[in-house]
């Protein structure tokens, strides 16, 4: 069965996660009108990729603009579910095509960076929570876990996502590849050239086909 899909290289507008989902829903209206049945967006697109942010944040401390930034940057994440998921659902609903999506999750006191997966019924198929953040993500994002490793069934196969540089870890990409996944999404905010060669390198070693959006 034939698949057209669409990669949406995008990015956040600002800090406004209203805006930021408003501009999420043209796309996808968008990819519709081009005959996709599956998009699928960057890292972090709803609730941002703090590029460059620091928060404040020393050994020991955080200065009191940094909690202020840190405050903005929390409360522009998403619950999930909640009513920015419920509008992006009614996008993919009326557009008729699966959607995987970038979002800063709130869960409590905690950030989550996560994809989500959305149905042509509208539906929340399921999320992947990234595993381990990288490097400086760490300040600001927790830690996923095992339980949203799980694929979602499309009528083209397995459906899931890694998220950036968890591409980078040997034992996550085992774990896509032994649930037969067929559409491997890589939501990211890496633009460096060596990127393309991972990608590749995944779509030969997995024989899966290989989505990777971008924000930057």
């Amino acid at each position: 069965m034939r698949l057209k899909a669409g990669v949406v290289q995008a990015a956040t507008v600002g800090g406004n996660t209203v805006a930021t989902v408003d501009k999420a829903v043209s796309l996808i209206f968008e990819c519709g009108t081009r005959g996709a049945q599956l998009a699928v967006f960057p890292e972090a697109l709803i609730g941002g990729y703090p590029h460059g942010a620091r928060f404040g944040a020393f050994f020991g401390g955080r200065t009191a603009k940094g909690r202020d930034e840190f405050a903005a940057y929390f409360e522009s994440a998403i619950e999930v579910p909640g009513k920015e998921t419920a509008t992006l659902g009614a996008a993919a609903r009326e557009a008729e095509m699966y959607v995987v999506i970038g979002v800063i999750e709130r869960d409590g006191g905690t950030l989550y960076c996560t994809a989500l997966f959305l149905g042509p019924d509208g539906s929340l198929l399921g999320k992947h929570r990234k595993l381990m953040p990288t490097a400086f993500e760490r300040l600001c994002w927790g830690l996923g876990d095992g339980s949203t490793l799980a694929t979602v069934d499309t009528p083209w196969g397995k459906l899931g996502a890694v998220i950036c540089w968890e591409n980078y870890m040997p034992l996550m990409r085992m774990a896509m590849y032994g649930q037969g996944i067929a559409l491997y999404c890589a939501p990211t905010a890496d633009d460096r050239e060596a990127w393309t060669s991972t990608m590749r390198h995944i779509a030969m070693e997995g024989r899966c086909f290989v989505l990777s959006a971008c924000q930057y």
